[in-house]
C-alpha cells in the first residue's frame, strides 16, 4: 500500500474514535470518506452520490460520533434509512465506531415492538437513532421522540425511501427538527427528485460529493452479454438451467416486469422470487430469509429494492434489462465478486440495445465478452 494513501488520523478525528476504527480494521479511508469526512466535521450540509460497498456509513457514522455528545442524553442525531436491515446494519456500524464513547443507539424499525423501543427512549439514553420513516413518524406521532436538540439529520439512501413513497414521512419528520440542524443526503443515484430534495431541505451552500464506480470490483468480474432477438425469456432459462446450484439475482428495470419475470420464471419450474418497493416489510424479510438460507437461489429484483439489502455469496447477476447508464451496471454487478471473491455478471442483449452496452464499456473502461444468443 502506498505511503502517501491517506489515513484516518490525517482526517481530524479524535484519539478515542481512532482506537475504535483500529480495533475495526479501519486505517485508510475510502474515496467517500476521504472527502465526506472533513466536510461534515466541518459543520458543512453535503449531498454525496456513493455507491453501497463504498463505506458511506462511515462516512456520515465517524463524524456523527465525533459531533454528539452523549452527556447530553438527548436525540442528537438522526439517521433515516429505507428498510429494517439498513437500519440494524448502520446501527451496530455506528456503535462499534462510537464503542470508546459510551454512546447509545437506538435502532427504530417496524415488524420490532415499538414498546420495547419506547422504553429505550424513556430512559434518555439514546443520542443516536437509526431508523425507518414510518416508524419513526409513529414514535413523534406518541410523544415518544423528541428532536428538539437533533444536531444532524442524515437521509440514507435517499432515492431509494422516494421510490418506496417514504417522501410524505420525510418531510413531516424534517418539519419536526430544529431549522439550524445539519443535514447529510446520500443517495447512490442522483435523479431530479434528490436534486430537489436537496434544494428543499439542505442550506443553499451545501456541498455536493460524487465518487467514481470502483473500478476494482469490475475487474474481479467475469462479464458476458448476449445478444437475443426477441428471445430472452429462453435464453435466460437455458443460462438458469445450466447453473442451477449458482446464487443469482437478476435485475430488471420496473417493479412491474420482476413480477411478471419471477411468476414466468416459476411457471417453468425454477424456484424464484421477487423483491420490490411494494412489498410489505414483512413479505420483503420472509424473501430475504429463504434467499441467505438457500430455499431459494434466484431472486428478481429491481435496482432500488436491491440496495441495503445484507447480501453475501452472489454466484452470478444477470442483467434482464440492460441498464441505459454505466453506474446502475457496477452497482448491479458488484453485488457478486464480494469479500475478493470473483464473480459473474450476465446480460441480455436486445440489437438495439448495443448502445448501452457500448456506453458501460467506455465509461468502465472495460470489455465485455459479447455472444450472439442462441
Amino acid at each position: 500500500m502506498s505511503e502517501d494513501k491517506k489515513r484516518f488520523k490525517d482526517l481530524g478525528i479524535s484519539k478515542q474514535t481512532l482506537d475504535s476504527l483500529e480495533k475495526i480494521g479501519y486505517i485508510h479511508p475510502t474515496k467517500i470518506q476521504e472527502k465526506a469526512i472533513p466536510e461534515v466535521l466541518s459543520g458543512k450540509d453535503i449531498v454525496a452520490q456513493a455507491q453501497t460497498g463504498t463505506g458511506k456509513t462511515a462516512s456520515f457514522g465517524i463524524p456523527i460520533v465525533e459531533k454528539v455528545n452523549p452527556k447530553e442524553k438527548k436525540v442528537q442525531a438522526l439517521i433515516l434509512v429505507p428498510t429494517r436491515e439498513l437500519a440494524i446494519q448502520v446501527a451496530d456500524e455506528i456503535k462499534k465506531i462510537g464503542r470508546n464513547k459510551k454512546i447509545y443507539i437506538l435502532a427504530a424499525y417496524g415488524g420490532k415492538s415499538i414498546d420495547r423501543q419506547i422504553h429505550f427512549l424513556r430512559k434518555g439514553n439514546d443520542v443516536i437513532v437509526v431508523g425507518t420513516p414510518g416508524r419513526i413518524k409513529d414514535l413523534i406521532d406518541r410523544g415518544e421522540l423528541k428532536l428538539d436538540n437533533l444536531k444532524i439529520l442524515v437521509l440514507d439512501e435517499a432515492d431509494r425511501m422516494l421510490d418506496m413513497g417514504f417522501l410524505p414521512d420525510i418531510e413531516y419528520i424534517i418539519s419536526k427538527t430544529p431549522k439550524n440542524r445539519q443535514t447529510l443526503l446520500f443517495s447512490a443515484t442522483m435523479p431530479k427528485e434528490i436534486l430537489k430534495l436537496a434544494e428543499k431541505f439542505l442550506k443553499p451552500d451545501y456541498k455536493k460529493i460524487s465518487v467514481a464506480p470502483n473500478q476494482v470490483v469490475v475487474d474481479k468480474i467475469k462479464q458476458q452479454a448476449y445478444i437475443v432477438r426477441g428471445k430472452k425469456i429462453q435464453k435466460l432459462e437455458k443460462l438458469l438451467t445450466e447453473n442451477l446450484e449458482k446464487k443469482s439475482i437478476i435485475f430488471t428495470q420496473t417493479k412491474k416486469g420482476a413480477e411478471e419475470l419471477a411468476q414466468k420464471l416459476k411457471r417453468a419450474g425454477f424456484e424464484v422470487e421477487a423483491i420490490h418497493g411494494d412489498y410489505s416489510q414483512k413479505k420483503r424479510e420472509n424473501i430475504m430469509r429463504k434467499f441467505r438460507t438457500d430455499k431459494i437461489k434466484i431472486l428478481v429484483a429491481t435496482d432500488v429494492a436491491s440496495r441495503g439489502l445484507d447480501i453475501k455469496g452472489i454466484d452470478i447477476v444477470y442483467n434482464y434489462d440492460i441498464p441505459k447508464d454505466s453506474e446502475s451496471y457496477v452497482h448491479r454487478i458488484g453485488r457478486t465478486a464480494r469479500a475478493g471473491k470473483s464473480g459473474k455478471a450476465i446480460s441480455l442483449v436486445e440489437p438495439q440495445e448495443g448502445k448501452y452496452l457500448r456506453k458501460i464499456e467506455k465509461e468502465t473502461k472495460t470489455k465485455i465478452s459479447v455472444k450472439k444468443g442462441e
